[in-house]
């Protein structure tokens, strides 16, 4: 690959991981993401949190399945319910953390890198704009549906989140591709007579 079609690439790249993270940002920096989630009330919210600094803290930062299935006590109590798989941070951090703006668009470029790559791999048997879009929505599709629908199949939580999280990847992919497949993909050659 010559330097000209590299720099378009990481230039297709950036465009198409600026389209996959606006489209993040709609979902869920704005009050849209509140389709997502349940809530529980302040007292609860604090209850909660008191039982995990008092019961987690010890252990760390990390990802807990609630009650534990491995052990006789565990398999009886998971169960029984209720059940939780927890995602916790030992220390917190801000709600709106600029920190994890700047990771989550440094990911969504390398993502969209990720899909041009692939895109220009196939240029030359994919040639039509909708084909390549297609081929970026089918895969995109694959994607979300073993590794966001998959979560609520597997683990038997609400499907709401998942749901929400799968139409945002969805979209978010399928724009990137987009964004490369119109303008950072070379053009076919025009058949000859």
């Amino acid at each position: 690959m010559g330097r000209g079609r590299v720099i378009k690439l990481v230039l297709g790249a950036i465009a198409g991981g600026i389209a996959q993270f606006l489209v993040g940002f709609i979902f869920w920096g704005t009050p849209l993401q509140r389709i997502a989630f349940t809530t529980a009330g302040e007292a609860e919210n604090a209850a909660v949190q008191a039982a995990l600094a008092q019961n987690l803290t010890a252990t760390g930062t990390g990802t807990y399945v609630v009650p534990w299935p491995d052990t006789a006590q565990g398999t009886t109590l998971f169960g029984k319910g209720p059940i939780a798989t927890i995602h916790f941070n030992v220390g917190g951090f801000p709600a709106m953390d600029t920190g994890q703006l700047i990771g989550g668009l440094i990911l969504s470029i390398l993502t969209a890198l990720l899909i041009g790559l692939a895109l220009r791999s196939v240029s030359g048997h994919v040639t039509s704009l909708a084909g390549r879009i297609r081929l970026v929505a089918l895969f995109a599709a694959a994607a979300v549906l073993y590794l966001d629908i998959g979560q609520p199949v597997f683990n038997h939580y609400g499907w709401g989140y998942f749901i929400f999280s799968a139409v945002c990847d969805m979209i978010g992919l399928v724009a990137a591709g987009a964004v490369i497949a119109r303008w950072f993909l070379p053009r076919p050659a025009m058949a000859r007579p």
